[in-house]
């Protein structure tokens, strides 16, 4: 058979699998209807175990691992389908309606935000890059930052979630559960470390290096080269170096950004002294209310899987199986609890794409635990 030949026939295969994907679909919307009906799960695992097995064992052990590939494919676009046809009265729609409702067209540039450290620190310069007309007030802690926006002292606070280099800032995630807040936008930022000292202070005269704990983790490895001096965590890189300025003697140095060294008026003894180049750390900006700005193209999320074979395959396959990409995932142990894990979820969609809202909600009838954290654009 010639070439031209075989494409037709394959043409004409496609139209026929075409009508019969189409057909296939309209069936599963009406088992929807009925299992809504009749108030029936839309997961039937061992239905798709006989399915699958029916159908390997009908098409042979040569194209074994296509047919399963084909025909579970098949049927997690069903279950998608069929959670968009099986709208309900969730928690998460609940909460993503209310988004909708107090959607906003233009993301504010000014107000009072709250952010943990001082001036000079790299969460200063998100909160400048995110509101350029915006005033800061600076508190201790992460905590703190929730606390002013809790009390409507301030309406947004600023807050790194997430390191290039170091990970998840996992202290933020957990507030975020706590205090039931959401992401409102986020930025991401280089991040530049430099050594500053005293003026006229020598690498020799060193004996105690501050800095926030990321920071120390970012630069490690320069670190390994500074032997017999102490390292000591700050609550920030901008309070580290305040305290070196503030200090009566030459034998400290704070790992801070270049900016610091001006602010106060330290000397920078080493430059660019972080692991990699390709250091950034991920900002968000947090509101107490679920609000929703114009152009939002992020999803983040928090969910709990259950500790069975095949449930972190299940939780993966409902974004894959739309298309929707899966940006982070990173697990993280629940404490107290033998190999149970949270998963950090960031996907690149908007609520406002149909098939979105019934996948999350998908998501919360299968998950022990789900939080969702906010849909917002990255600037």
């Amino acid at each position: 058979m010639a070439l031209n030949e075989i494409r037709e026939r394959m043409n004409s295969l496609n139209d026929e699998m075409l009508a019969l994907f189409m057909e296939r679909m309209k069936l599963s919307e009406a088992i929807a209807a009925y299992k809504k009906e009749h108030n029936l799960p839309i997961l039937d695992k061992t239905r798709e175990r006989e399915i699958l097995a029916e159908m390997i064992q009908k098409g042979g052990a040569e194209y074994e691992t296509y047919i399963y590939q084909f025909f579970n494919t098949l049927m997690n676009l069903s279950k998608a389908r069929q959670n968009e046809v099986l709208t309900s009265d969730s928690k998460v729609r609940a909460v993503v309606q209310k988004m909708i409702d107090n959607e906003e067209s233009v993301f504010p540039k000014s107000g009072l935000i709250a952010c943990q450290g001082v001036e000079g620190a790299n969460s200063q310069e998100a909160c400048d890059r995110l509101f350029p007309h915006g005033n800061i007030l600076y508190v201790n802690t992460f905590e703190a930052v929730f606390q002013a926006v809790q009390s409507g002292l301030c309406k947004f606070g600023v807050l790194p979630i997430e390191n290039s280099a170091n990970g998840s800032v996992r202290a933020v995630y957990e507030l975020l559960q706590k205090y039931h807040f959401y992401v409102v936008r986020s930025t991401r930022q280089w991040i530049h470390h430099t050594l500053l000292v005293k003026p006229g202070t020598k690498l020799s005269d060193i004996k105690t290096i501050y800095s926030h704990q990321q920071a120390i983790g970012q630069c490690s490895q320069w670190l390994e080269k500074m032997k017999g001096v102490n390292v000591v965590p700050a609550g920030n890189t901008a309070i580290a170096a305040k305290m070196v300025a503030e200090g009566s003697g030459k034998d400290c140095a704070a790992i801070a950004s270049p900016r610091c060294a001006e602010l106060y008026g330290l000397e920078i003894l080493e430059d660019k002294i972080q692991d990699s180049d390709n250091n950034y750390t991920h900002f968000i900006c947090i509101s107490k209310d679920p609000v929703r700005y114009e152009g939002a193209n992020h999803i983040s999320l928090i969910v709990s899987c259950a500790n069975t074979p095949g449930s972190l395959y299940e939780m993966l396959s409902k974004p894959a199986s739309l298309g929707i990409n899966m940006i982070k995932l990173e697990s993280c142990p629940i404490p107290g609890r033998n190999f149970e894990f949270v998963f950090f979820v960031e996907l690149e969609a908007s609520v406002k794409e149909p098939s979105v809202l019934p996948m999350i909600e998908d998501l919360e009838r299968s998950c022990p635990e789900i939080w969702f954290l906010g849909n917002y654009a990255e600037i």
